[in-house]
Order: structure tokens, then C-alpha cells, then sequence
């Protein structure tokens, strides 16, 4: 019988809180406050902060930090709405930064 496994996951970094499933990775190519980021269509587990306007590489975007429900770390932030029209497939959607973030279940 095969070993049954669940599906591959992104945790917290300081917790292994489960905070994103690789299935709802839209982009890798995304940049961060840190370095690198992805794109999530979801997250799970995290608290989403207050919004702010903020200046991003692609314009002014209103932005709320996420941050792991468990043990409060930043993750990256959730894009509440987009100012240009190229950009609001990003409203609704998470960024979380790489560094911030582990591999589960390769």
C-alpha cells in the first residue's frame, strides 16, 4: 500500500504554523521587503493588520501586514486594493515573503 500524503504546504518560518497551500501559488516572482516573495490566491492561520496606502515597485496599492496566528511574526501583507488598473488582479491576494516562509510535505 502507498504512503498517503497530504498536500505540500507553506509554514511560518518561526512556528510551523500552516499558512499556505502550493496550490495557491499564482506567482514566485514577486519581491518582498526581504528579498523574494510569492504571490498566494489564499492564506490560512494569519491575522490580517490594518490598512494602509503604501508605494510598492508597481504603484500605490492599499495594503494590510499579515501576520502567523500563532506566534505573530510578519509574513508579508494582503493586497486590499490597487490604484491602477493593470495591477487589481492583486486585490484579495497575498504576498508572503520567502524568507518568512518554510516548505512542508516535499
Amino acid at each position: 500500500m502507498a504512503d498517503l500524503v497530504g498536500p505540500r504546504l507553506y509554514s511560518c518560518c518561526n512556528c510551523r504554523n500552516h499558512v499556505a497551500l502550493h496550490d495557491d501559488v499564482i506567482s514566485k516572482a514577486f519581491q518582498g521587503r526581504n528579498g523574494r516573495a510569492f504571490l498566494f490566491s489564499h492564506a490560512m492561520n494569519v491575522m490580517v493588520g490594518h490598512k494602509e496606502d503604501r508605494q510598492l515597485m508597481t504603484g500605490l496599492h492599499t495594503v494590510a501586514d499579515v501576520y502567523c496566528s500563532d506566534c505573530r511574526e510578519v509574513l508579508g501583507w494582503k493586497y486590499e486594493r490597487a490604484y491602477e488598473e493593470t495591477q487589481k488582479y492583486k486585490e484579495g491576494k497575498f504576498i508572503l515573503e520567502k524568507s518568512k516562509i518554510v516548505k512542508e510535505n516535499w
